[in-house]
């Protein structure tokens, strides 16, 4: 068992690597950073000679009666505090200009991350989650280090010039002044210690949080249907009073913390009253060093609370920093080879040759499949759920990479192209497709956002939505909701149908495209289908098995194995498996007609 002192310098080795790999997100504004860190040195100065100039105009001006004097001082003081306005104003707006560019681009190379990681990626990870990763840690990484972090610099720039300001001015009450201050280094690394566990387990809670509300809010119409509305807010009441908790700890470490600052804050002080009074008695110093060290004092303690403050907000956003690489970080297992060409344009031949596959190394879905398709030609796919019908149609479009065997297009190795050029070739229309906010016209370009409004509208035609659409209130211009609200699913459907028109593949897949829609509205998918199928290679996953007697072969998929293939008329003459289920469908379709 590895003790607490190893872990907590992996942690704090974790942590430095963690704010080492941000900073480096600051190489773009290597023209801007001198600029900015010039601002914050004038502010800090100016901050810092303050005190100075007040000392001694109570020596050399008001102890003499120098009225003129004075109100020159005054006005100095006057200028340099302007000047230290503007500076600060100054450095404000650059340090907060650069790192707003550079939390977007980070923001960016999430987005990017999340838009290219393998489809297995999202088979184990929850869309809540990456979601809190987006915008839970990415807001709290921007409270840190975007709003207070030009604050932070002006803040340490200043304690350095203090520091030497009360050093220059007498040596022994500069010591004294700073004798607590290995105390604070020492109390915040014991509170941040402390913190950056507890933020740790906030930024874990808030995922986990966000991943619940994600789920339960997509499926309150589940919920509601099958009674669980009561359990879900159970649930979610556990994950709430844990992130809670986690909160409240971690609330009540920086709570402590900042009276424990205003305690040394007060020692200093009274330490320097009382020390630098005796001095003044006895003459060894004047009472203008006094009132200069005891404004250095409150100077000296702002910026440490300040800096404190920040410190133990920046654990709470390193933890989400933490999060956010270890997801950049996740590796990208289906990256394109180095010598990988564009593939050309395909006929549409497609060939399985002994193809193994498991989405664990230790189960395998796939086990030795050898199917070809001509260039052309209509493949079935049927069988019982979890037989491996959808994996064969995932490895065409390369979502995922063979344990074993080829996947070849045309003769080609579909791991030798890119994916880009591969995908770009092949279509699909799902059994519930997606359609994004934004337009009709919009969702069916999706995958051609160049394409011509002639283009987009004799593609609507084709699938048989075009005088659907044209009835809208805008017609193509009509703005869709959410998942392409309020269209009905036939309608959404049709729409999916034209867009995989607009894309012209040569490779078609289908995935129970007429399952859970009217029968008027079905009868025009099929019409859409047809004109859709024809002179293109395609793949049809089939649950109604009627919808498949005019296949060029039919593959019976049974524990990752093509157990039967042949044509419709082939495999009834069989009278083996697909038979028994045609005619089991059969059946069940006639007593429905009956009832």
């Amino acid at each position: 068992m590895r003790s607490p002192v190893v872990m907590s310098d992996q942690k704090a080795t974790q942590q430095a690597s963690t704010l080492r790999r941000f900073l480096q997100y600051l190489c773009p504004y290597r023209k801007e950073i001198p600029i900015a860190l010039t601002l914050v040195a004038i502010g800090a100065s100016t901050l810092s000679i303050g005190p100075f100039l007040i000392g001694w105009s109570i020596d050399h001006l008001i102890a003499k009666g120098n009225l003129p004097g004075l109100l020159l001082m005054l006005g100095i003081l006057a200028l340099i505090y302007i000047l230290g306005v503007v500076a600060i104003r100054g450095q404000i707006v650059r340090v907060g200009w650069i790192m707003q560019r550079l939390l977007a681009q980070l923001r960016q190379d999430i987005f990017i991350k999340i838009q290219s990681l393998p489809i297995s990626f999202f088979d184990r990870s929850e869309a809540g989650d990456l979601m809190s990763r987006l915008l839970n840690d990415m807001n709290t990484v921007n409270q840190a280090f975007g709003q207070t972090i030009a604050q932070m610099l002006g803040n340490l720039f200043s304690l350095i010039g203090i520091v030497i300001a009360m050093l220059s001015i007498n040596l022994q009450l500069g010591l004294l002044s700073n004798l607590v201050v290995p105390l604070m280094i020492f109390t915040t690394g014991l509170f941040s210690r402390w913190a950056r566990a507890r933020f740790r387990v906030t930024r874990k809670t808030i995922g986990e949080l966000s991943a619940k509300l994600e789920e339960d809010i997509g499926s309150v119409r589940e919920a509601q249907a099958f009674n669980r509305v009561q359990l879900n807010i159970q649930e979610f009441q556990l994950l709430n009073a844990a992130n809670r908790d986690a909160n409240v700890q971690a609330v009540a470490i920086t709570a402590a913390f900042l009276p424990s600052i205003d305690f040394l804050n007060t020692l200093a002080t009274a330490g320097v009253l009382a020390y630098g009074g005796y001095l003044a008695v006895t003459g060894t110093v004047t009472v203008g060093v006094v009132t200069a060290f005891l404004l250095y004092i409150q100077q000296f303690f702002r910026p440490i609370q300040i800096l404190s403050q920040f410190y133990t907000q920046a654990q709470s956003a390193l933890a989400g920093l933490e999060r956010i690489f270890l997801l950049l970080d996740e590796p990208s297992q289906l990256n394109d080879a180095p010598d990988a060409i564009e593939m050309p344009p395909v006929r549409g031949e497609v060939t399985f040759e002994e193809v193994k596959f498991g989405y664990t190394p230790s189960q395998l879905v796939l086990k030795g499949v050898n199917l070809h398709a001509q260039p052309g030609q209509m493949i079935a796919l049927v069988g019982p759920t979890g037989a491996g019908k959808t994996t064969i149609i995932n490895l065409i479009l390369r979502f995922y990479d063979v344990s074993d065997g080829t996947v070849k297009i045309d003769g080609v190795d579909v791991r030798s192209v890119t994916q880009a050029s591969l995908r770009r070739q092949i279509g699909i229309v799902l059994q519930d497709n997606i359609l994004f906010s934004g337009t009709v016209a919009e969702n069916i370009a999706f995958g051609c956002p160049n394409a011509t409004h002639a283009e987009i509208e004799a593609a609507a035609q084709l699938a048989n939505v075009h005088e659907f659409i044209t009835s809208l209130p805008q017609g193509y211009a009509t703005q869709l909701g959410e998942r392409g609200a309020p269209l009905s699913q036939g309608q959404r459907q049709l729409v999916s149908i034209a867009r995989a028109v607009l894309i012209n593949p040569r490779i078609l897949i289908l995935d129970e495209a007429t399952s859970s829609i009217d029968t008027r509205t079905e009868a025009l998918v099929q019409e859409a289908i047809v004109r859709l199928l024809r002179d293109r290679t395609s793949f049809v996953i089939a649950h109604r098995l009627s919808t498949v007697t005019q296949a060029d072969q039919v593959l019976v998929i049974q524990q990752g194995q093509i157990v039967e293939r042949g044509t419709h008329a082939e495999l009834m003459t069989q009278a083996g498996i697909y038979a028994n289920l045609y005619a089991l469908q059969l059946g069940a379709a006639s007593l429905a007609e009956i009832h």
